[in-house]
């Protein structure tokens, strides 16, 4: 552990979790529409909000973020604890939805091994290889990243800018709902 990561109060912890969140629900929602374009053809709103995020990613990233501080350099315990934090939280993500919506935003009952069709070997083995490229390769460099925008940024710009990030989120949250139970 570095000597920044030492002198962090709990509130710079907490407004560099909120940007992992963020950041990674972002990353989320280009993946799925670079790969309902690849799957479709053509562009494919996906996800449950209206702005270009996708939460199940950020929440994904920063649990599996927070679970696996302590792993570093065991990509194979990197790789089990993705694999099952990832389907575990999947499926419970698509019940939640499914109970409160009636809806399915994914549905992989044609794969094999696959429990209800909310979760599958095959998505659970990719959430896993995910989680390992996540927390090897891509996480260092977006926490440097938050770090250097953190030295250039004052404590209260940034508590300003996750505020309206925050805000942002809780409208599209209401507005996205009303739209599925109206």
């Amino acid at each position: 552990m570095n000597e920044i990561a030492i002198l962090k109060t709990t509130k710079d912890k907490i407004i560099d979790y909120i940007s992992y969140f963020f950041i990674y629900s972002f990353l989320g929602w280009i993946i799925e529409t670079i790969y309902a374009i690849l799957i479709n053809g053509y562009f494919v709103k996906r996800g449950f909000l209206y702005g270009p995020i996708c939460p199940i990613y950020g929440f994904g990233a920063v649990i599996l973020i927070m679970a696996t501080k302590r792993l570093y350099g065991k990509p194979f315990m990197k790789f089990i604890i993705s694999t099952i934090a990832f389907t575990v939280f999947e499926y419970l993500v698509s019940l939640v939805l499914e109970m409160l919506f009636g809806l399915r935003w994914w549905d992989y009952s044609n794969d094999f091994l696959n429990i209800q069709g909310r979760v599958s070997l095959l998505y659970s083995i990719f959430w896993g290889l995910i989680g390992v490229f996540l927390l090897e390769k891509l996480h260092p460099k977006v926490e440097d990243f938050i770090q250097k925008m953190n030295a250039k940024i004052s404590k209260n710009a940034q508590g300003v800018l996750v505020s309206i990030f925050i805000v942002t989120i809780i409208v599209d949250t209401v507005f996205s709902t009303i739209r599925y139970i109206i």
